[in-house]
């Protein structure tokens, strides 16, 4: 039995993570990458310039730095000297590259990115300088494979003399990269549209052709949209479509402007950059030996983390998700199961605990095989993605409430949901127990406990074997105190003797369920409008309805049983159609983005503040996560917390994920996790501070006093 369960899930998952190995080894005819420095030889704190190349095959595309709809951007991690800083790489100016009903921004063909490379004041002449690189990229054409290419480079040490044999190359990259900004521009919200204005008088309407505007910003405008140009007397004006025209209009929108100029030579693309760049600070290697470093960003902490760590991170944080509100219920009732059957024989309770066991184990490596093949193909998600689906929460939501209603005795499934009684299926009750595991793993995605960040976080960088390794340690984590409780016999001999009192806790755990339940409304709450939610809560009114109408059908003669369980059925089917006319994009901006006296994160707008060295605090958050509504409430929203913030002039950024957001995706990714909860604290000068994933108020206010009081602050820039 346990075998038929199972078997297809794992065999799922295997095939998943087959294909993606075979992917991870990318064609060497896709993508052709080298690495090529200016100068000929290095001298002591005198910068220099490296080229990464990448020659794309026809008809497949890499990405820029916002990738548009869809894609990864490349990647650079360096293994540089000692005393060696790499800067942020610098983008050539992008294209429009539709895709099916999408729209990337990328390169075709050929891409050079530029990095600047700055090294110490002084170097040994008699040792060369080794420069070592690893590239990691998507290449797509109507499908995507993702790749890597390890570059390495040696320069000698003396005076750092252009190389001959690289000048085109060099000359080339730098005439890619868009120019600074020629004319001025004028920003302006109306309705569902932003209006450029660049004042360019002069221009010639007949001159100009296909100018289009690339935002930095991954979710200001809607990529697909036809981006309307115009030009008069007064300038150039380019129409772009909101992504989100509920959300408040940007005061600034920096990016790219391209355009194709036609003058008597022929026709010129030219292309200008609006706004500062997020800046991306050099990392310095350690004095004492070499470190890679990403030119995106410092590198995440996840490095430091081995197979055999992640793997035992991934266990503790398994076994405490038992503890989490989310599981807990879940976990309860099965337990109350096994007092029940009590009596029964080590080896059927044995059964159970590993029915149960490969329920949690196939369903964390179902989906992480989903998870890992959704990343591979360029989708910007994390752990609980799933969650950011309507449909799915208010399937579970579904669940839950049928099983509530099982516990509070209005109807019995198969004897009792979940496990309770003989389970879904009467031969021993373990199909019960492996669908109990399944709906515990399903129920857990919305928590995120101590040790699992950095666990999934490290899984998701790494082969889809050495990730369903980590994935599978989660689960067994989850798993092992209901196995312990069924293999290990004194602990069974430790539970209550059954009585009447199980009816009892059985009916009480069903309210723990319903709040969950309500839970769940709440968070559907915030992913669709007023009549999506209404139509989930009709739907809540049926599954009551076909609950009843088959329990009725129990009791009365075989004809009006029938026609109570279809009227069942009917009832379900309709809470099925119902469930498929949600919508599965966001309605509108989340309540949580902005309340509690904080901002809704963007990327621009942590940029701008970097760049003015002000100080930030970063709340990356999703209303279906636990533990990120519990971390608000006992340590973000206190009094004493939001004080130490306004003394200290630090900005509130608050990122809502409950909807898929890439760039929110991107700085989770950036420091080494998959999933919220995320909390950093910029100081107003060099990187962010890492707090963990469960606060205290004292956690909170320790690492504010770390950020120098506003007054001392300015008065410190200002000498």
């Amino acid at each position: 039995m346990i075998r038929r369960l199972v078997f297809p899930l794992l065999f799922l998952a295997a095939s998943v993570s087959a294909a993606l190995a075979q992917g991870l080894r990318t064609p060497p005819d896709l993508v052709r990458a080298s690495l090529a420095a200016e100068p000929a030889a290095v001298a002591g704190a005198q910068p220099f310039t490296l080229a990464v190349r990448m020659q794309v095959k026809p008809g497949w595309h890499v990405y820029w730095r916002n990738p548009g709809d869809s894609g990864l951007p490349p990647e650079v991690t360096w293994t540089l000297p000692a005393g060696f800083n790499a800067g942020a790489l610098r983008w050539p100016a992008p294209e429009r590259i539709p895709i099916a009903t999408l729209m990337n921004y990328g390169y075709e063909g050929e891409v050079t990115l530029l990095v600047p490379v700055t090294p110490p004041p002084s170097l040994d002449p008699a040792n060369p300088v080794e420069i070592q690189a690893k590239l990691t990229y998507l290449v797509c054409e109507t499908e995507c494979v993702p790749g890597s290419a390890d570059l390495a480079l040696s320069l000698p040490v003396g005076a750092p003399q252009p190389d001959p044999n690289n000048a085109a190359l060099f000359a080339r990259a730098r005439a890619a990269l868009p120019a600074p900004a020629l004319w001025p521009l004028q920003l302006s919200s109306q309705g569902d549209t932003l209006q450029l204005d660049f004042a360019a008088t002069g221009l010639k309407p007949e001159s100009i052709r296909n100018a289009a505007y690339f935002p930095y910003a991954e979710t200001a405008i809607d990529n697909a949209a036809a981006q309307v140009m115009t030009v008069d007397g007064s300038g150039l004006h380019l129409t772009l479509a909101r992504s989100s025209p509920t959300d408040p209009a940007p005061a600034a929108l920096p990016g790219v402007l391209t355009l194709d100029e036609v003058t008597g030579s022929g026709t010129q693309r030219l292309a200008f950059a609006y706004g500062d760049e997020p800046p991306a600070p050099p990392v310095t290697a350690p004095v004492t030996a070499e470190a890679p470093v990403t030119s995106r960003a410092t590198a995440p902490d996840t490095d430091a983390l081995t197979l055999a760590t992640a793997a035992l991170f991934a266990f503790l944080g398994g076994l405490i998700l038992n503890l989490m509100p989310c599981v807990f219920p879940v976990l309860s009732i099965k337990v109350l199961s096994l007092v029940q059957h009590a009596g029964a024989g080590p080896a059927r309770l044995r059964r159970h605990g590993l029915a149960y066991t490969a329920g949690v184990l196939g369903s964390f490596l179902g989906l992480a095989a989903v998870l890992i093949a959704l990343k591979g193909g360029g989708a910007a998600i994390g752990w609980g993605f799933q969650l950011q689906s309507p449909l799915v929460v208010a399937g579970l939501a579904y669940l839950l409430f049928a099983m509530g209603l099982s516990l509070s005795g209005v109807v019995q499934i198969g004897g009792g949901l979940v496990g309770l009684g003989d389970g879904l299926a009467r031969r021993d009750g373990l199909t019960g127990s492996f669908f109990t595991g399944v709906l515990a793993t399903l129920v857990a995605t919305p928590c995120t406990a101590p040790f699992m960040g950095s666990a999934v976080g490290f899984a998701l960088t790494q082969s889809a074997w050495v990730a369903l390794t980590v994935f599978a340690s989660l689960g067994l984590g989850l798993a092992l105190p209901f196995l312990a409780l069924t293999v290990w016999p004194p602990a069974l001999r430790a539970l209550p003797r059954p009585g009447a009192w199980m009816e009892v806790l059985k009916q009480v755990l069903a309210f723990p369920v319903y709040a969950t339940v309500a839970w769940l409304v709440w968070v559907l709450a915030q992913q669709v409008d007023p009549r999506g939610l209404l139509t989930v809560l009709i739907g809540l009114v049926l599954v009551g309805f076909s609950a009843w109408a088959w329990e009725r059908g129990r009791a009365t003669a075989p004809g009006a049983a029938r026609l109570a369980q279809l009227c069942a059925v009917l009832a379900l089917i309709a809470v099925a159609a119902l469930a498929l006319t949600l919508p599965q994009d966001r309605a509108g901006p989340s309540a949580q983005a902005a309340s509690g006296g904080s901002e809704p994160f963007t990327q621009a707008r942590l940029d701008a503040l970097i760049g003015a060295h002000k100080p930030a605090f970063i709340n990356l958050t999703a209303a279906w996560c636990i533990t990120c509504a519990v971390n608000e409430t006992t340590s973000l929203s206190t009094k004493a917390v939001r004080a130490a913030m306004a003394q200290r002039g630090v900005t509130y950024l608050k990122g809502d994920w409950t909807n898929q957001d890439p760039e929110i995706t991107r700085l989770l990714e950036k420091h080494g996790r998959s999933g919220v909860p995320l909390y950093l604290l910029y100081s107003g000068a060099g990187e962010p501070q890492v707090l963990p994933q469960i606060l205290t108020e004292g956690t909170v206010l320790q690492a504010l006093a770390s950020v120098p009081a506003a007054a001392d602050r300015s008065a410190a820039l200002t000498r």
